[in-house]
């Protein structure tokens, strides 16, 4: 592993600090160094509001859904009481994973030593062959609670016990949101893929369209659309909104859904696209909404969840499966190629040879994101 000197240093990103049109990307390693990667779980990832889904991934009571997010297992599930909330996913005997995979469950038993868990609130209601140690007080022993707290069914978890709520870091973005009636949708389909690429080149590459004429020319390129400056933000969040005519969730001349009835204002005019910092991309559109969701692994490895969202109307249209198809074929190309130029940039940045670039006018973002980032690593 290549030991990097003052990586930390600020004077090593002054150049980044500039105005967009004067400033420098990153350095390289920002993207291959799994020393960096290890900095930003420490300030970033374990310490703000990420987004882990909505809500109907677990409908019913005993509904569980284990996963990890930057290396710590989590387990998230709907209680007997209808709430849904988070537990760290590690025994509190030895450590080892309670639950894998999703489905659903009466209680959490430790496939290990069978000490077995409430779904509610995570409390230890069952540990053999206990009895004889000394000191041993089940109640001292149930499973860490984490904090998971929701906005119009989507679902952010926070490490960090001390972090504000998740009001503050949204900040003005629901009500900017509002008339999609989120939280009236329904998630009809969700798809993984593993990326062998850094988190941020994804997010990057997803905040700007400068890439578009070049990577989309056979699929969203074809569709027209105007350039504006960046949406302004008051709340973690950043985002562009591009007007145009017909769904951008479908391809040229393919049939879709009736618009939202609710909307009012600039949605009825075009397309937001919204990162919620980190790692969390919208797509929202006249008919429906989709998100990016990223699950960074280490500094050259992330996984991407694509989930698509309707309106629960809309999903009850006797002609919903077959028009539906039309909207997965756009989704299923165009974040393929996003997919495919993602890995091959980050091939390109672990060569030896590589230099900081320059931007574009056309990437005001790729600057907000990287100077958000620094921030917050250099912070510690």
């Amino acid at each position: 592993m290549t030991i990097i000197e003052n990586q930390f240093d600020p004077t090593r990103y002054a150049a980044v600090r500039k105005p967009l049109l004067e400033a420098e990307t990153l350095p390289p390693d920002a993207y291959t160094s799994e020393s960096f990667f290890k900095r930003e779980v420490e300030t970033i990832f374990l310490k703000v509001w990420n987004f882990v889904g909505r809500e109907d991934r677990v409908p019913n009571p005993g509904d569980y859904a284990a996963f990890e997010f930057v290396g710590v297992p989590v387990v998230i599930v709907r209680g007997r009481d209808g709430r849904v909330r988070a537990f760290a996913n590690s025994c509190r005997h030895r450590g080892a994973k309670v639950m894998a995979g999703e489905g659903n469950c009466t209680v959490f038993s430790c496939p290990y030593h069978a000490w077995t868990y409430a779904i509610d609130d995570g409390r230890l209601i069952g540990a053999m062959e206990m009895d004889e140690t000394v000191g041993f007080d089940k109640k001292n022993f149930g499973l860490i609670e984490l904090r998971l707290e929701t906005w119009a069914g989507f679902l952010f978890l926070n490490f960090d016990h001390d972090a504000a709520h998740l009001s503050d870091w949204l900040g003005d973005l629901p009500e900017l949101m509002a008339s999609y009636k989120l939280e009236d949708m329904v998630t009809t389909r969700r798809v993984e893929y593993d990326l062998a690429c850094n988190w941020k080149v994804y997010v990057e590459n997803a905040m700007e369209s400068y890439h578009v004429p070049t990577v989309h020319q056979q699929t969203i390129q074809k569709q027209k659309r105007d350039h504006n400056p960046p949406v302004e933000s008051n709340g973690e969040y950043e985002g562009l909104f591009t007007r145009h005519t017909g769904s951008r969730a479908l391809l040229p001349g393919a049939k879709g859904f009736p618009y939202i009835e609710s909307l009012e204002g600039l949605t009825t005019e075009g397309t937001y696209y919204i990162l919620i910092n980190p790692s969390t991309m919208f797509g929202l559109t006249f008919d429906c909404m989709w998100w990016l969701e990223l699950h960074p692994i280490s500094a050259e490895r992330t996984k991407l969840i694509v989930g698509s969202c309707f309106p629960k109307k809309t999903t009850e249209r006797d002609d919903f499966d077959e028009i539906v198809e039309n909207y997965y074929a756009r989704w299923e190309k165009s974040i393929v190629e996003d997919n495919d130029v993602s890995d091959i940039q980050q091939i390109g940045l672990g060569s030896p040879f590589v230099q900081p670039g320059r931007f574009s006018y056309m990437e005001p973002l790729v600057h907000t994101i990287d100077n958000w980032v620094i921030d917050r690593v250099l912070s510690k």
